[in-house]
């Protein structure tokens, strides 16, 4: 049998490539600016090249725009309001999986608190200030006031295997984002919420809530866009074997 040509190389620029992972970040203020559907359907399809075990594609998407992103907001933020007046009803909204560990240790622990108070020192909340803390909390619920807001769903059956597959599928939509120069989010703040958010979107029974991201043009404006996170040295956590 003979077999087909190989394809011809694909040039790559990797400039360009590189500067769309350095310059990804969790913008948290956004413009009202909208993003065309177009770019959008461009987006997940180029997210949706990214790999899966067997090629299972585990990742189902719902865009919120408009009233159904308003709406949702809206029911949210109330749950979010009702939640800190009375503590007991934590109990309603638990997440379906453990994105944080039960016990914090370190160096976790330090990388949290230090990404915690950084934030809030840029934006002058000072520790105790229970009243702004829950407000740039709420600032999740309403997508930072991204006009676009994306939720992300699994199926139960599939093993814990697909959120690696889940994570290749949204860092790839990020940096495709960056591409087209806009901004995102990545949210798991939602995941408490479950119980609001899938059935606004229609998801089936037999899906959970992943994570949800705010999806659009960055405010550059705010200061609060120019918190960057640090990150360790390639030393700190390779170990070489030769």
């Amino acid at each position: 049998m003979t077999q087909n040509p190989a394809a011809p190389p694909v040039r790559i620029d990797a400039a360009s490539v590189d500067a769309a992972i350095t310059s990804r970040m969790s913008a948290r203020a956004f413009l009202p600016q909208p993003v065309p559907r177009a770019t959008i359907e461009h987006l997940l399809e180029l997210a949706s090249r990214a790999p899966s075990g067997t090629n299972t594609q585990p990742w189902k998407v719902y865009v919120l725009q408009g009233a159904s992103r308003d709406t949702l907001v809206d029911k949210v933020c109330a749950a979010h309001d009702a939640l800190r007046a009375d503590p007991s009803l934590a109990a309603e909204y638990r997440e379906e999986y453990d994105y944080y560990p039960e016990k914090w240790v370190s160096p976790y622990i330090d990388r949290r608190r230090e990404n915690g108070w950084s934030l809030y020192g840029l934006l002058g909340i000072t520790k105790g200030d229970k009243d702004r803390m829950h407000a740039q909390h709420q600032r999740n619920f309403r997508f930072f006031d991204a006009p676009v807001g994306l939720m992300f769903t699994l199926d139960r059956v599939m093993g814990r295997g697909s959120l690696v597959d889940y994570g290749m599928f949204l860092q790839t939509l990020m940096v495709a984002a960056r591409a087209h120069g806009l901004h995102t989010c990545p949210q798991a703040a939602w995941n408490g919420f479950a119980k609001i958010i899938l059935p606004h979107i229609g998801a089936g029974d037999q899906e959970m809530l992943v994570c949800g991201m705010a999806l659009g043009y960055a405010d550059p404006a705010e200061p609060v866009n120019g918190f960057h996170t640090p990150r360790e040295t390639v030393e700190s956590f390779t170990h070489w074997l030769e």
